[in-house]
């Protein structure tokens, strides 16, 4: 298994996509902090609530739609280039050949979960002369929240990307899904009733209530990190099962 990781690791660090990803991230951020300080003024700015107005609201798009990127290049990509195939051919049992990919894809996820964060964070800083200090405390706790979250959603697309076979495909499924999903689930959510229970407790509805961590209780915080991880494994056996029976070409 240690060395399956590896290999995938290996890839996904040759990945174009994941190497083309954090630099329009970095960009973004950079972007977005500079327009925000001069937007408000560099003596007026304040970077918490910068951050929380502004970057987490645009890093809950980031770790939905740019993963879904690299999941069409890094899994349904290997499929049309017949590397799974020679993979699954080779002895290694199937579901160790899924979970490895899963767990380093799940990685390149978290990865690019804390870019915009902490590049933002540092740029807002740096543009309005250090005028005020970001709550670290505040910062560590969803940033942890966010790589947790950008690995429930991997486990989705990992699924998604697995039943499709070419990346263009894959990536356009994919980001349609991630755009429209979670504002369809809340508008069937409050015409049916027996939807509401699985919008509360989606992962999609989750990480919309990050910024309120502060006033969660004990029960919430529970809910807010067993949701997330139970949506992986869930997926994670879901796709190893479709894998197991998937007819590679």
């Amino acid at each position: 298994m240690y060395n399956l990781i590896q290999a995938e690791w290996f890839k996904l660090r040759k990945d174009r996509s994941f190497r083309t990803i954090p630099l329009l991230i970095i960009g973004a951020a950079v972007l977005l902090s500079y327009f925000s300080v001069q937007n408000v003024g560099a003596g007026a700015f304040i970077i918490s609530k910068f951050y929380k107005a502004e970057v987490m609201g645009f890093n809950i798009e980031m770790i939905k739609l740019f993963p879904s990127i690299l999941a069409g290049f890094f899994i349904s990509g290997e499929y049309a280039m017949g590397t799974m195939k020679s993979v699954a051919s080779s002895g290694n049992i199937r579901m160790r050949l899924y979970w490895a990919k899963l767990a380093v894809f799940s990685i390149g996820a978290m990865i690019i979960a804390l870019i915009l964060p902490f590049v933002a964070t540092g740029a807002s800083s740096v543009i309005s002369g250090f005028n005020s200090a970001p709550d670290w405390l505040f910062l560590a706790q969803t940033t942890g929240l966010y790589m947790l979250y950008a690995a429930s959603f991997a486990s989705i697309m990992a699924v998604i990307s697995t039943i499709f076979t070419e990346s263009g495909k894959a990536i356009g499924f994919l980001l349609m899904f991630f755009v429209f999903f979670d504002e369809l689930l809340y508008v069937l959510s409050s015409k049916l009733s027996f939807i509401e229970p699985i919008w509360n407790y989606s992962v999609f509805k989750l990480v919309l209530d990050l910024g309120s961590i502060r006033t969660l209780d004990g029960g919430q915080w529970f809910t807010l990190l067993a949701v997330p991880v139970l949506t992986y494994v869930l997926f994670g056996l879901l796709g190893s099962w479709i894998f197991h029976r998937k007819e590679i070409k």
